[in-house]
């Protein structure tokens, strides 16, 4: 049995859920669209932001870390005028903003996932969740990593927002331990 958040009769959110969610990802550009994506998520629920997954990654060809970096109040304009995808102004930035921090810390020697997955020591966190009821919303490493995270230069990234990440991008396991997707 999957995870009791997925909507088993939504075959995108099934398919996140099976291919993606909580598996361990290393990929600059694909950890730069999971904290786009999560970014977006604050205040909506998560299948609004799976449903417009694919708008978003036209908007921001495919999260291309250096193209979307060099957007401009133009292109920001455009955006905010894209009824396909989350019009936040603020998150919309905050996508922008991702790119160039991400791209800072390639330029300084540093993966985004090397920086981010120091501190896991390089290993996924597995929470052995039983209840899905009694995963907390944030812990202490998400709020270190907020920290961290902000203290680099990011931004629309508090401590539930990037909870959220990690168990996206698979630095925390909090599949149910009775989910076939629990390894």
């Amino acid at each position: 049995m999957r995870c009791h958040w997925v909507d088993e009769n939504d075959s995108l959110m099934v398919q996140y859920h099976d291919t993606e969610w909580g598996q361990p990802e290393h990929r600059d550009q694909m950890l730069f669209e999971l904290l786009s994506l999560e970014t977006y998520q604050a205040g909506l629920s998560w299948r609004t932001v799976l449903h417009k997954r694919q708008a978003f990654r036209k908007a921001f060809v495919n999260y291309d870390l250096k193209q979307v970096a060099q957007y401009d109040e133009v292109q920001l304009a455009s955006l905010m005028q894209d009824a396909t995808i989350v019009r936040h102004r603020l998150k919309l930035q905050a996508t922008i903003n991702s790119a160039q921090m991400i791209l800072a810390l390639q330029n300084a020697g540093q993966s985004f996932d090397q920086w981010l997955w120091s501190f896991v020591d390089q290993w996924p966190i597995d929470h052995q969740v039983v209840n899905y009821e009694d995963v907390p919303a944030t812990d202490e490493l998400a709020i270190t990593v907020s920290k961290a995270m902000k203290k680099v230069g990011f931004k629309f990234v508090g401590p539930v927002t990037i909870y959220s990440f990690l168990q996206a991008a698979g630095l925390i396991n909090d599949h149910e331990i009775t989910c076939p997707c629990h390894k």
